[in-house]
């Protein structure tokens, strides 16, 4: 199943699953919770922080938390 953190700049997804209880509260409060749609704005160099948006809000994550999210590509 892919990952957000394998998203391309500009790739739309819908969040799949996020059951991980690693993916901090603050970001389930942002929306990001299965069904939702997902877009990757931009990503920082050296496994930066990703940037992404979520129901209009823009938010961003650490790579590794990335990895905890399962989307399915549009």
């Amino acid at each position: 199943m892919p990952k957000l953190s394998d998203l391309k700049k500009g790739e739309q997804a819908k969040i799949v699953d996020v059951s991980s209880q690693e993916i901090p509260i603050k970001l389930l409060e942002m929306g990001c919770l299965p069904g939702n749609k997902v877009r990757l704005i931009q990503q920082a160099p050296f496994k930066g922080p990703i940037y992404i948006e979520i129901n209009g809000s823009y938010v961003a994550i650490r790579k590794e938390t990335a990895r905890l999210i399962e989307i399915e590509l549009n």
